[in-house]
C-alpha cells in the first residue's frame, strides 16, 4: 500500500532534481526548511523526529540536498519528509510538506467501522502487520 499525505502524495516520488527545485523554490520565498523521519507515518502522527534544525537563511538548496543525502544514509528504511516553513506574520505555518523516502516495505492501515448508539458510526484506523508477497 503506497501511503498518501503532503503535497504531491498522487504523483510518482519526486527525483532528487524535482526535490531541489521545490527546495529552492521554498528558500526563494523565505521559507525555513526541515527534514523529518519516522516509522510510525500513521495519518495523526504529526510528530515525526526532526533531523538537525530548520535550516533557515539558506541561500541555496544545496544544502538541504546534502543533509537529505545524509538522512537518508542513517534513516533509508524509513519514510522521511521535508517541510516548508513560512514565519511570516499571518501564515506562522508549514505551507508545502511531501515524502522524500520509502521504506522498500511499507505499512499497511485498515479502516474499521463501528456501529454505536444512535445510528452512528465511528472509524479506527489500524497498523495492520505488512503483507508479503511471494515471488
Amino acid at each position: 500500500m503506497r501511503l498518501t499525505q503532503g503535497c504531491f502524495s498522487f504523483l510518482p516520488d519526486l527525483t532528487d532534481d524535482q526535490i531541489y527545485k521545490q527546495v529552492q523554490y521554498c528558500l526563494a520565498n523565505g521559507w525555513a526548511v526541515n527534514i523529518e523521519f519516522t516509522d510510525d507515518p500513521h495519518p495523526r502522527s504529526t510528530y515525526w523526529e526532526m533531523w538537525g534544525l530548520p535550516m533557515f537563511d539558506l541561500a541555496d538548496a544545496a544544502g538541504v540536498m546534502m543533509e537529505l543525502a545524509e538522512c537518508r544514509r542513517v534513516y533509508g528504511d524509513r519514510y522521511i519528509r521535508l517541510s516548508g516553513f513560512d514565519a511570516s506574520h499571518g501564515w506562522e505555518s508549514v505551507r508545502i510538506s511531501f515524502i522524500v523516502n520509502r521504506p522498500p516495505q511499507e505499512v499497511e492501515f485498515e479502516l474499521l467501522r463501528q456501529e454505536v448508539a444512535g445510528r452512528s458510526v465511528r472509524y479506527t484506523t489500524v497498523r495492520r502487520p505488512p503483507q508479503h508477497v511471494s515471488p
